[in-house]
């Protein structure tokens, strides 16, 4: 599983005061829990960029003082004037311990309801699991290839090995709907359709009366 190195420092002041100074030098403070103890400390904006900035889920190995932290993201904190970073929550990773994460999926396969014209609409982009950490991955492949037109995928379909998955079982999570165009072609065809049974409904007579 793909993962980014953080250099971080110990957090020694705290407050208002301290805090603000602490952005004013481009440093954003943290937390690390649910290890043995919680770890404050803090590290250069740039440094978080990659892993905040991004939709993919990975690992972040933040070294304080020479110590390495296996972590992953769980909450950020965005200032509501100019949307810097300005707080991140990090949960440490211990191999014995479940712990909770969105993971994205990834859809896989083709969709016969999108060959006959459909098109795919994605419901949700992750989901919320329980596992252990050796069972982390970068993404859940979800199988589309028996997708039809106007039928869903939904949470209950997903079976992972290793994960509990938490979200709705009866959520939809994808769909395949009919386009537009699709629609105008169906509409166009009804009234043929339905012309056909009754020109010959009024042939009938016609033709028995020619063969008297």
């Amino acid at each position: 599983m793909k993962s980014i190195t953080i250099e971080g420092q110990l957090r020694t002041g705290f407050g208002k005061s301290a805090t603000r100074q602490l952005r004013s030098q481009g440093l954003v403070p943290g937390v690390i829990y649910g290890g043995e103890k919680e770890i404050n400390f803090t590290a250069p904006a740039p440094a978080l960029k990659n892993l905040v900035y991004t939709p993919s889920f990975q690992l972040a190995e933040v070294v304080i003082e020479g110590k390495t932290y296996r972590t992953i993201l769980k909450d950020l904190q965005f200032d509501k004037v100019n949307d810097h970073l300005i707080h991140i929550d990090l949960l440490e990773l211990v191999d014995n311990k479940k712990v909770i994460a969105d993971i994205p999926m990834k859809f896989v396969g083709v969709s016969p309801g999108v060959k006959d014209g459909g098109k795919l609409v994605i419901k949700i982009k992750s989901l919320k699991v329980k596992t252990l950490p050796k069972y982390l991955k970068e993404q859940i492949e979800v199988n589309i290839e028996n997708l039809l037109l106007n039928e869903n995928i939904r949470v209950e379909d997903v079976k992972e090995e290793h994960y509990e998955i938490l979200n709705s079982p009866r959520i939809p999570i994808a769909s395949v709907t009919m386009t537009r165009q699709l629609k105008q072609e169906e509409a166009a065809a009804t009234p043929a359709a339905a012309a056909a049974p009754a020109a010959a409904a009024a042939a009938a007579p016609a033709a028995a009366k020619a063969k008297k």
